[in-house]
């Protein structure tokens, strides 16, 4: 019964991506990971992944534990028909905005792949390939999701990283999000070069 439910399911989450798979068009998705912390980079990825071998669990990032995101995440490598990442730092993300920071990755991602079209979460990125914007498109879409998979799991492990160099501040645990442990280290410790200087500009001199 189970799984009947996750064909079922993934029938569901596949409505945006069959017409262009129906019509040989090579669609990717694209989503990013990483607009609200603190500190750290903003991480997107495109995938295009084949339409004959579904990946059975692939959902929303959020939605998932980050044992099943790694077990994902290498089966969305291994199966990838092709995938990039893209990536804003925290310099630029204070320069221009987090925002136009996202897009400009997104688009990154995007050219490196150049799909045919694309699904994209809730954005108007600009590239020339032709795309689509789904409200909720991670857990709406297919290869939106498995974009926010491989973007997440890039993304913690980087911030994994970032916590050998800068152990104060628990990056390991909260991945660069404000939680009370990471304010409170901030208020002791101060800003650390991996910290966006625009996100903590309230609670902490610059």
């Amino acid at each position: 019964m189970k799984k009947i439910d996750e064909k079922q399911r993934l029938f569901e989450i596949t409505s945006f991506e069959r017409p262009f798979w129906e019509k040989g068009v090579t669609v990717g998705g694209v989503d990013e990971v990483g607009r609200g912390p603190l500190a750290g980079p903003v991480i997107t990825a495109c995938v295009i992944l084949p339409p004959d071998e579904l990946i059975e669990g692939i959902n929303d990032s959020k939605k998932l534990s980050e044992k099943k995101r790694e077990k994902l995440n290498e089966l969305i490598l291994q199966k990838a028909v092709k995938f990039a990442y893209g990536f804003a730092g925290e310099e630029e993300i204070d320069r221009i905005n987090i925002r136009q920071a996202t897009l400009k990755a997104m688009a990154s991602a995007i050219e490196q792949v150049k799909p045919e079209h694309v699904l994209i979460d809730c954005e108007k990125v600009p590239t020339d390939i032709p795309q689509t914007s789904i409200v909720h498109g991670d857990a709406m879409s297919y290869l939106i999701g498995a974009a926010s998979i491989i973007a997440k799991v890039y993304r913690d492990d980087m911030m994994v990283k970032l916590s050998k160099l800068y152990p104060e501040y628990g990056f390991e645990r909260n991945k660069g999000y404000g939680t009370k442990e990471h304010i409170e280290a901030i208020k002791k410790y101060g800003l650390c070069p991996a910290h966006r200087r625009s996100f903590t500009s309230h609670f902490v001199d610059k």
